[in-house]
């Protein structure tokens, strides 16, 4: 099939327009890539879990585990960069002199990947010129185990993968007065960030506590997504 008809395909497949479409873009490719409206991340639910269904209920064992402890949640963590910060001890609010058998250990559990966008179909001109809508989802877990319990941080990357083009950063404090366990949804639309975007760094991070037994946060459905069009200001 002739590069031009590709191209028609394109241009018909994402009802494009006003979107310069150069002919020296590899049109097959771009539109065997279908860069549009699927998410560019790889595995986005590392725990097995989605947030169209409740979070999974824990049950406190009778007998500590046995093993070493664990420092990390179970998961399939192809695809992403992984790393963990131990948090130490927490003793806050105990009292002088008071003896106490336990006391919780946090820490962060890091999960990282970069999309590249030439590579997923996104060409040049589109990044450059009409920049396109870049939309970020994330859903994690109330897990109730610490006030700050997860952080987010999304950027868009320039031609060498460091220089930072724009950037969203989410730190919530969460609401412990009261038991709640549901998905929290975190979403953000990067939109006219200014030409030379060509990645995607998509990081979270997340609390988890040890204290006789292993307590995760987790998260699902996390999303990096690219429109065929851009919000209107």
């Amino acid at each position: 099939m002739a590069t031009n008809e590709w191209k028609k395909r394109c241009e018909t497949e994402w009802n494009i327009k006003g979107i310069s479409m150069p002919d020296g873009v590899d049109w097959k490719f771009v539109y065997e890539a279908k860069p549009f409206g699927r998410n560019l991340l790889r595995n986005p639910a590392p725990h097995g879990v989605s947030q169209d269904s409740s979070p999974p209920e824990r049950e406190l064992t009778e007998f500590p585990p046995e093993g070493p402890p664990r420092s990390e949640p179970e998961g399939d963590y192809t695809g992403w960069t992984t790393s963990r910060e131990d948090l130490g001890y927490d003793a806050s609010g105990v009292p002088p002199g008071v003896t106490i058998c336990y006391l919780p250990n946090y820490s962060w559990f890091t999960l990282e990947q970069r999309v590249d966008l030439k590579a997923e179909g996104v060409w040049d001109e589109l990044l450059d010129s009409f920049q396109p809508d870049i939309v970020i989802k994330d859903w994690y877990e109330e897990s109730q185990l610490h006030e700050s319990i997860y952080q987010l941080q999304v950027r868009l990357l320039g031609t060498d993968g460091q220089t930072v083009i724009s950037e969203y950063v989410m730190s919530p404090t969460e609401e412990l007065s009261e038991y709640s366990h549901n998905w929290k949804e975190v979403s953000h639309v990067f939109s006219d960030y200014g030409p030379g975007v060509r990645y995607v760094h998509f990081l979270h991070r997340l609390k988890n506590k040890f204290m006789v037994e292993f307590f995760p946060t987790l998260v699902t459905g996390s999303t990096v997504l690219v429109k065929p069009s851009k919000s209107s200001r």
